[in-house]
């Protein structure tokens, strides 16, 4: 569904940040918090001794505040407690992300940051129009950047990108956020399940929000040649490679195809997981 428009890596996944519905957690204030704290110790004087002048408080680098992030497990996004379609969608929107490629476009999921940047899992045959030379990452906080492909996996329809921090710079890269991507979600998902799927529209800023309903976790589909999520929901050209989510915010798959019946599929959780780290040699 990859379309032409009109005219070493650690911590696969941190642990849910659960908030009640609506909710959201202000991850940067945190961070700010943390480092400032620990400026403000002080340390005991000896009777008798001058006072001295109070030392410089040494402002807190981008870096400082980026690695802080990363070591907090900040970058994640909230999970809701109790599934809630439309809430979980304000939660994630943020991680889909428009793949340009000259002629053809199509979607990917920010699924990790690390110590280099942003790990986007997209498919496999949408990185067959890649090219590191001429092919952008739109966020959707408005960036373009360059990216580098760090592979495609041999088994299932899957492959990523990193965008490099140095790309839009440490304090866009601290904005960012990624989905929770989890492989132990998929022994969880339930039939009939409702899910949603997020995905590039025709428009450079125009992001997809369908609702659909997940009918089976395991069906094999010739086309693929794997085991895939599949359901009824609409999907258009150029959301291959968006997100597949449940209703608390958590990634279940990659969007992969649909039929004119409203039929969609995707690639697995567990599947993206561990296309990573096969990739990544974690």
């Amino acid at each position: 569904m990859c379309s032409p428009p009109r005219a070493p890596v650690k911590s696969m996944a941190g642990e849910e940040r659960r908030v009640a519905k609506g909710g959201r957690v202000n991850k940067i204030a945190a961070v700010i918090i943390f480092f400032t704290g620990c400026l403000f110790q002080t340390l005991p004087a000896k009777a008798g001794e001058p006072s001295l002048p109070p030392h410089l408080i040494q402002s807190v680098s981008e870096a400082d505040i980026y690695e802080g992030m990363l070591a907090l497990d900040l970058f994640h996004c909230p999970v809701l407690e109790e599934p809630d379609l439309e809430t979980a969608y304000e939660n994630v929107r943020d991680c889909v992300v428009r793949i340009d490629m000259g002629k053809a476009y199509g979607s990917g999921v920010i699924c990790w940051m690390t110590e280099e940047g942003a790990v986007i899992a997209t498919n496999g045959h949408v990185l067959s129009y890649w090219q590191d030379e001429s092919g952008v990452v739109r966020f959707s906080q408005g960036y373009y950047a360059n990216a580098r492909m760090l592979g495609s996996s041999e088994n299932c329809d899957v492959g990523f990108l990193l965008v490099e921090k140095e790309e839009i710079g440490l304090q866009a890269a601290s904005r960012l956020r990624c989905v929770f991507a989890d492989g132990g979600i998929y022994g969880g998902l339930r039939v009939d399940e409702e899910i949603f799927c997020l995905g590039a529209g025709r428009e450079e800023e125009e992001l997809i929000f369908e609702k659909a309903v997940l009918e089976e976790t395991d069906k094999y589909i010739e086309t693929f040649g794997s085991e895939m999520l599949y359901g009824h929901g609409f999907a258009r050209e150029g959301m291959s490679g968006g997100g597949m989510f449940d209703g608390c915010g958590r990634l279940i798959g990659l969007l992969t195809g649909g039929t004119y019946q409203n039929e969609i599929a995707g690639v697995p959780v567990d599947q993206v997981v561990s296309a990573y780290r096969e990739i990544a040699g974690d």
